[in-house]
């Protein structure tokens, strides 16, 4: 399934690329027509709305379809979207195609991993995934850097953005088929679906969720968190890249380390552990980051490598034990509690820095911290299918 592989890599390189190019492209063109940063910031929030409502659904659609013309819809709604902001300057509009560049995304993000899972030899899937979780943090990089190096003012940004899009709709027409579904008749899908995989991987979903909230979520308010502790503009930024670089960097060692025990389960459930143990530590030393400011460099680190690294973990989990529609399921549950950790964290985290930068931000990391981690603890041995 070599072909398989390189076509969903070369895809999403080329998609998300594509896709975290035109985002900054657009809130500075609406930062240009003097939208306000209330209604700016609320597009922004549009992508993620899509991702949350097309998700629960997406095995819905997928079992509708088939998994390939699910991808190929996936793929081609961006560069309609694109398309649309390229010939249409009218807010509600440009705010409906995001949403529905959203849904798009979030229809991509399930079906990819689960492509990913399925096609990779049998022993390598965390080698594949985590190179994949790799690639698209990279993409992050890629697509900003694109729109600096063009220029955000220069009429040819958004062209390159279709561009890319219609490059990597290019490599999803080469997505070779898959054999039927074993399971497509005997599979529940949507929102029964959905629950039959959180029932089936309770602790999984929570490694889900706790990597959303320490990889997703602090990410969006790190540079508030600099600024708090004192910390200038630019430097508070680059919290953020540091968080970045920190799941980039520790996705495949992961993946690949999980491929390497005896015990692949297990195993997996151990690095799981060790992710959460090192979160929990970390968050240990919140309280005293404002007398010693130095501490948020290692300790954001810490976050997004062990959260990025916790993400990979899980989706390795899922892939190695379901395929299918099940696997469809199973994906778009893990997706969906990672989203819901950056959800929560991103919303409360704000206000802890308000009531108290030494106790109340501690207090919620260290709670989200030590329920991931007692759970993963007390299933580290048990029994698994």
């Amino acid at each position: 399934m070599r072909q398989g592989l390189l076509s969903v890599f070369g895809s999403t390189l080329f998609q998300l690329s594509g896709i975290f190019m035109l985002s900054p492209l657009l809130l500075l063109l609406l930062k240009q027509a003097q939208v306000s940063t209330t209604v700016a910031g609320l597009f922004a929030a549009t992508t993620w709305l899509g991702i949350f409502v097309i998700t629960p659904f997406a095995s819905v659609i997928t079992h509708t379809l088939g998994r390939r013309p699910t991808m190929w819809l996936a793929s081609t709604l961006p560069m309609v979207a694109a398309l649309g902001f390229l010939l249409t300057d009218v807010l509600w509009v440009w705010f409906a195609l995001e949403l529905m560049a959203g849904v798009a995304g979030g229809l991509r993000w399930v079906l990819a991993e689960a492509f990913i899972a399925e096609f990779a030899p049998p022993g390598k899937i965390g080698r594949y995934i985590g190179a994949y979780a790799t690639m698209v943090g990279l993409t992050f990089v890629i697509g900003p850097a694109l729109l600096a190096w063009v220029g955000p003012d220069n009429s040819h940004a958004l062209w390159l953005v279709i561009a890319l899009l219609a490059i990597g709709l290019a490599w999803t027409a080469l997505i070779p088929p898959l054999p039927p579904d074993p399971d497509r008749h005997t599979a529940s899908i949507g929102l029964a679906g959905l629950w039959r995989a959180v029932r089936a991987h309770p602790v999984i979903m929570l490694a889900g969720f706790l990597g959303g909230f320490f990889e997703l979520g602090l990410a969006s308010i790190l540079p508030l968190y600099g600024l708090t502790l004192g910390l200038g503009a630019s430097t508070a930024a680059l919290l953020v890249s540091v968080s970045g670089m920190g799941g980039t960097l520790a996705a495949l060692p992961a993946g690949m380390l999980a491929d390497r025990f005896d015990s692949p389960a297990q195993g997996r459930r151990t690095l799981m552990a060790v992710c959460a143990a090192l979160i929990f530590l970390s968050a240990c030393a919140s309280p005293w980051v404002g007398h010693a400011p130095w501490l948020i460099w290692p300790m954001v680190a810490i976050w997004g490598a062990s959260g990025g690294a916790l993400y990979t973990l899980a989706m390795v989990d899922i892939g190695s034990r379901e395929k299918g529609m099940t696997l469809v399921n199973a994906t778009a549950v893990l997706v969906l509690t990672y989203t819901l950790g950056g959800l929560i964290a991103s919303s409360v985290s704000g206000a802890m820095l308000d009531v108290s930068l030494e106790l109340g931000f501690p207090a919620l990391l260290l709670t989200a911290a030590s329920i991931g981690l007692a759970a993963l603890l007390k299933n580290r041995h048990k029994r698994l299918p």
